[in-house]
């Protein structure tokens, strides 16, 4: 596992570039989590259950997902890096989840549940304001992509990936990255082939 006071020291440096953190709450918020290290394939949070946690990606990277009757999949958000994941609903409501959280790779987290995320935004008000910036953020990025599903064609969404996200493309299994986009990885093998043979026209 990364170093804990690494790991507290990226969320700290993510969170004092969002909002004014005062030195001496810190503590107070790095108390109420835990450091988790996650193998690859480990499921931090199953669909029709409560989801417990609210994760930090200190190192790694997860997906939240959920299955169909058919059984296929359909990806809903992917984390690296210093960014946060958790099936939102079910984290604030306590009622069951819909999306099953998976670690794609090794990763090291910092989880805290909802008891304790209640109380860091009733205690220490930068905090309050950095989860408020972090949920505007989603909204914003949650209804760029409706957009992008209405609007866009299947290319046109994975260079805007591409674009957005480069270090998604490159870690994460194109069969993710098909789910993600809502296409077979058979038709994103194709849209990859022509890219490849015609890479000016991006």
């Amino acid at each position: 596992m990364h170093d804990v006071r690494v790991m507290f020291d990226t969320l700290k440096a993510h969170v004092a570039a969002r909002t004014d953190l005062v030195e001496e709450e810190f503590p107070r918020c790095t108390s109420l989590m835990a450091a988790r290290r996650l193998r690859k394939g480990h499921t931090l949070s199953h669909a029709g259950e409560p989801c417990r946690y609210l994760a930090f990606v200190a190192a790694g990277c997860l997906r939240a997902y959920s299955v169909d009757e058919k059984g296929e999949e359909h990806v809903v958000q992917f984390a690296l890096e210093q960014w946060w994941i958790t099936d939102m609903y079910s984290f604030l409501t306590g009622k069951p989840g819909e999306y099953i959280i998976e670690a794609l790779e090794e990763s090291d987290v910092l989880l805290i549940d909802a008891v304790a995320y209640e109380q860091v935004c009733a205690t220490v008000p930068a905090f309050e304001r950095y989860f408020r910036i972090l949920l505007q953020n989603n909204y914003i990025a949650t209804h760029r992509r409706l957009l992008a599903t209405i609007s866009l064609s299947a290319e046109e969404r994975y260079l805007q990936l591409i674009a957005d996200y480069p270090s998604i493309v490159q870690r994460v299994a194109q069969r993710h990255i098909a789910s993600y986009l809502g296409i077979t990885p058979e038709a994103l093998s194709r849209i990859r082939g022509r890219i490849a043979k015609h890479p000016g026209d991006r």
